[in-house]
């Protein structure tokens, strides 16, 4: 809400715009800036939008930093950083027409697509992605297992950035059941012990997977309010892979949720690139995200 404020101080008048923002916890804050020229305050906001909005980034940021504290990875700097992603994220989103919203959407999950295949060892190169999502070809000699896999990925995704999952079981058991569509028939949670090829980790038994998960839910539910939404989307992402409660597909589904979690509160959706796959297979960088 924009709107103009007048005040008389020894004998002169000065006029303010003034905008009303409601911060992270809640709360409405006054913006305000000394203007002196005319205009209506619309008029006025058009020039001054910019003002308002690194206003807005600096309270936010302020807020940010007194809810959830700092710690050796997300520091203050790193923090900066990631907030002012989000304002521009925000900024971008609201600038753009719908048309202009779905392509740029669309690139970016041909990207995501590609990369979260290649780090389970699909072979499509982002070509052969764009072929399937856009042209709704496939490349001559590939596995039809790698094309249900990319067809598949473009649907949940195009769901989790409109919005349509939340962090529930259920969602999360729909989400592996709309990825696996055509790929593989065991849905729902694992029957048999799985594990991780080269990684000393051990995975929670398929008889302790729903209480576990439950358990996932309600830690997340708790945390949700007093964990930066990065640093909880990491921690998320470790204790779920360490669960592991499907028979295939967790990699991806764990992928899946961290976007979920991040535009679930304003964040942009980010891509762990194929590039980065020895780093976030180490069974070191696994802990860190369990910390």
């Amino acid at each position: 809400m924009v709107f103009l404020r007048t005040r008389l101080v020894k004998d002169r008048t000065y006029r303010y715009l003034c905008k009303s923002v409601r911060l992270r916890d809640g709360h409405v804050r006054s913006i305000q800036k000394l203007v002196r020229e005319g205009g209506t305050a619309d008029d006025l906001y058009g020039k001054y939008a910019e003002y308002f909005e690194d206003a807005q980034a600096r309270l936010d940021l302020e807020q940010v930093l007194e809810l959830y504290g700092i710690d050796s990875i997300y520091t203050k700097k790193q923090t900066a950083k990631v907030e002012a992603m989000r304002s521009g994220y925000i900024r971008l989103l609201e600038k753009l027409s719908p048309a202009q919203k779905r392509d740029v959407f669309n690139r970016f999950v041909a990207n995501y697509t590609y990369d979260s295949n290649a780090l389970e060892g699909n072979s499509l190169t982002l070509k052969d992605v764009s072929m399937v999502l856009f042209e709704k070809k496939a490349a001559d000699g590939k596995d039809l297992r790698e094309i249900f896999e990319t067809r598949n990925s473009r649907k949940v995704m195009d769901k989790v950035l409109d919005g349509g999952f939340h962090v529930r079981e259920k969602d999360i058991i729909k989400m592996h059941g709309q990825f696996m569509e055509d790929i593989d028939e065991r849905r729902g949670y694992k029957k048999l012990p799985n594990y991780l090829l080269g990684r000393d980790i051990e995975l929670t038994p398929p008889e302790n997977v729903p209480d576990e998960m439950r358990k996932l839910i309600a830690w997340y539910e708790d945390s949700v309010k007093k964990t930066h939404s990065l640093k909880l989307s990491a921690q998320f992402h470790g204790r779920f892979l360490a669960i592991h409660p499907f028979e295939d597909g967790n990699g991806r589904v764990g992928r899946f949720l961290i976007n979920v979690i991040l535009t679930g509160n304003g964040y942009p959706p980010l891509i762990i690139r194929k590039t980065q796959r020895v780093s976030y297979s180490k069974p070191d960088k696994f802990c860190v995200f369990l910390a």
